[in-house]
């Protein structure tokens, strides 16, 4: 399994640990000119919930794979914070941002996966 694809499972468990909703993985690797390899979206109910899902990715990562993102917005407010790890690109969003930005439909050609939300 390649670097990428590792750290995307690496993220989706840090997101599942603290329940994140709807996740799927979006694989930009065959669309020209794409910012990344994937996206990772998911989301959580409260600000309180997506500040708690990015913190157990950022611990997830480093612990695992000894990484931080080069970047990451959004902490502050906790709406939608975005996290760059090169090759991966995390979204976390409350509800309704999700639905205004729709980053799914914005990059429709990508190789879509929907991972099951833990009950």
């Amino acid at each position: 399994m390649d670097e990428t694809k590792i750290l995307v499972n690496v993220i989706i468990d840090a997101l599942q640990e603290k329940k994140g909703k709807r996740i799927i993985t979006m694989d930009l690797s065959s669309i020209e000119g794409s910012i990344c390899k994937y996206f990772v979206i998911c989301q959580g109910n409260t600000p309180t919930q997506v500040s708690s899902l990015s913190d157990s990715v950022w611990d997830f990562v480093s612990d695992r794979l000894h990484e931080k993102p080069l970047g990451a917005i959004g902490m502050k407010e906790a709406q939608w914070i975005a996290m760059d790890y090169g090759t991966v690109i995390l979204h976390i969003f409350i509800p309704h941002i999700r639905e205004y930005y729709n980053l799914e439909n914005l990059w429709a050609d990508a190789d879509v996966t929907e991972i099951p939300d833990i009950l």
